[in-house]
C-alpha cells in the first residue's frame, strides 16, 4: 500500500510543490493550510507520515506538535521550516519529531527525509498491523485494485480457494493476505509445497504420526496452503479430494475429526501446468479461483514495487537504502519480467547488496538485467520492447536463427531451406549477426 502523507503549510506554493513532488513518487498526498486543517484530516483517516511547517498563523507548527503528543496521536511527524533556530529543533525532537527540513526543500532532500521518516516507522506499524501490510498485493494499478478487491470480497466466506498464476507472481502472498482478513485472521496459517506430498509420505505430512500432529490438525481454525498443488503426488491428490468431499480426517493414533481449516492451493495456469492437477481436485477447488497476474500485466506498478522492496530490505534484513534514478525505473517498466516479483524482488536485493552510490543508474540496471539473461530464453520472453527498432531486431534474427540453426544439427543448408533464404544472403546474414556456423559447415 502507498503511504500516506499530510502536509500542513501555510503557503499555498509549498503546499503544491510538495504535493506534486510526493504524488509523482506514488505517495497519497492531503494538504492542511493550518492547524484546523490539519486536525479536520487526521480525524478522517490515519497518515504515516506528517510534514507539519513551523511558522503558521494562529497555531504554529510546535504548538500543534505539542497537542498532537500530549494526545498521544502526534505519530510520525517531520517539521519544516525556512528561519528555524537550534532552540525550536530542539523542542520539536522533545516532542517526538523525527527529523527537520529546512526550506527551500531540496527535491533530493524531501525524498530521502521522507524515506527516512517512513523507515522509522514501518516496524512499529508491521507489529500493530501483522500480516495485513505485509502481504497486501502493491501497486495502484486497476489489475492490483481488482485483485486486492477479489481477495477481500472471498476472505469473508469459507469457500476452499485455488490460486492460478505463473511461478512468482506472488500467490502465496495473495493467499497470507486472504488469510489475514477473514475471520480466520488469528489462527494459523500452514504451507506445504506439493512437491513433498509424494506417494508413500504425504499421508504422514497430512495427517501426522501420532507424535507429531500433520498439516489438517495443525491448520485446525485456520487456513492450509498447499503451493503448486499440481507437483502433489496423485495419490496424494485423491486423499486431499476425498477428505474435501467427506469433511472430514483421521489425524494418525486419534479419532475421525471434522475438517476445519480452510483449504487454499496455487497452482500453475492451464496452459502452464495445472493440468497436473486432478479434474475432480481442481473443480472441487476452483469453485473460488483467483488469478494472479504476472507482472508483464501491471508494470506502471514497478516503481511502487521497487520502493515497498527496498524499504522491506532496508528494514527487515539492515540493507543500505539506495534508491532508483528515474532512468533505472523507466528501463524496468518496459522489462517483461519473465520471473514477475520473484525476479523483482532479487534483482533489488543484489543492488542493495553491492552498493555503490544512493542512486542506483541505469547502467547497474543494465548490468544485472544481461548478467540474468540465459542464452536459451525462449524468444517470447525476450525483452525487445525496450531496445530500438533496429536492435530489437537484430537481437530477434540472432535468437531467432541460432534456434533454427541448433533445430538442423548445425547445417547451413538445411537451415537455408527451413527458413526461407538463399544460402549465400544466409552465410552473409550469420557472420552479420555474429552466428558462429563454421563448426559444423563443412559436415554437409
Amino acid at each position: 500500500m502507498s503511504a500516506r502523507i499530510l502536509v500542513v503549510d501555510d503557503e499555498a506554493n509549498i503546499r503544491a510543490l510538495v504535493e506534486e513532488i510526493l504524488s509523482e513518487e506514488g505517495y497519497e498526498v492531503t494538504t492542511a493550510a493550518d492547524a484546523n486543517e490539519a486536525r479536520a484530516a487526521r480525524e478522517q483517516q490515519e497518515f504515516d507520515l506528517v510534514l507539519l511547517d513551523i511558522w503558521m498563523p494562529e497555531v504554529d507548527g510546535i504548538t500543534l506538535l505539542r497537542e498532537w503528543s500530549e494526545s498521544g496521536v502526534a505519530g510520525t511527524v517531520v517539521m519544516m521550516s525556512g528561519h528555524g533556530t537550534v532552540d525550536t529543533a530542539v523542542e520539536a525532537t522533545r516532542l517526538g519529531a523525527v527529523d527537520f527540513l529546512e526550506k527551500p526543500v531540496s527535491l533530493s532532500k524531501l525524498l530521502r527525509t521522507v524515506e527516512k521518516a517512513l523507515a522509522v516507522r514501518r516496524p512499529r506499524d508491521a507489529r500493530r498491523t501483522g500480516t495485513i501490510e505485509s502481504y497486501a498485493p502493491v501497486g495502484r494499478s486497476p489489475a492490483m485494485r481488482a485483485l486486492r478487491e477479489q481477495i477481500a470480497r472471498v476472505a469473508q466466506h469459507q469457500a476452499h480457494v485455488l490460486f492460478v498464476g505463473e511461478a512468482g507472481s506472488g500467490r502465496e502472498a495473495a493467499a497470507r493476505h486472504l488469510a489475514s482478513l477473514g475471520p480466520r485472521a488469528n489462527g494459523p496459517f500452514v504451507s506445504l509445497l506439493g512437491g513433498d506430498l509424494k506417494e508413500g509420505e504425504f499421508e504422514q505430512r497430512l495427517l501426522g504420526t501420532g507424535a507429531e500432529p500433520g498439516a489438517f490438525e495443525r491448520a485446525e481454525g485456520g487456513v492450509l496452503f498447499i503451493a503448486e498443488l499440481g507437483d502433489a503426488a496423485p495419490a496424494a491428490q485423491r486423499f486431499i479430494l476425498n477428505v474435501l468431499e467427506q469433511g472430514t480426517y483421521r489425524p494418525a493414533g486419534k479419532a475421525e475429526r471434522p475438517l476445519s481449516a480452510r483449504i487454499v492451493a496455487s497452482a500453475l495456469p492451464s496452459t502452464d501446468r495445472s493440468d497436473a492437477v486432478m479434474p475432480a481436485l481442481l473443480s472441487h477447488l476452483s469453485v473460488v479461483l483467483i488469478r494472479v497476474p504476472p507482472l508483464r500485466e501491471y508494470t506502471e506498478d514497478v516503481p511502487e514495487l521497487l520502493r515497498w522492496h527496498v524499504d522491506l530490505l532496508v528494514d527487515s534484513e539492515a540493507l543500505p537504502f539506495r534508491r532508483f534514478s528515474v532512468a533505472a525505473q523507466n528501463r524496468l517498466r518496459n522489462y517483461p519480467w519473465p520471473g514477475n516479483l520473484r525476479e523483482l524482488k532479487h534483482l533489488t536485493k543484489r543492488l542493495l547488496i553491492l552498493g555503490g552510490d544512493e542512486e542506483i543508474a541505469l547502467a547497474e540496471v543494465e548490468e544485472q538485467l544481461a548478467t540474468d539473461a540465459p542464452d536459451t530464453e525462449p524468444l517470447v520472453k525476450q525483452d525487445l520492447l525496450a531496445l530500438p527498432l533496429r536492435e530489437a531486431r537484430e537481437h530477434f534474427e540472432r535468437a531467432y536463427l541460432q534456434q533454427q540453426l541448433m533445430l538442423c544439427g548445425g547445417k547451413v543448408g538445411q537451415l537455408a531451406k527451413r527458413v526461407g533464404m538463399e544460402r549465400t544472403h544466409l552465410y552473409r546474414k550469420l557472420r552479420s549477426l555474429g552466428v558462429d556456423f563454421r563448426q559444423t559447415a563443412g559436415d554437409e
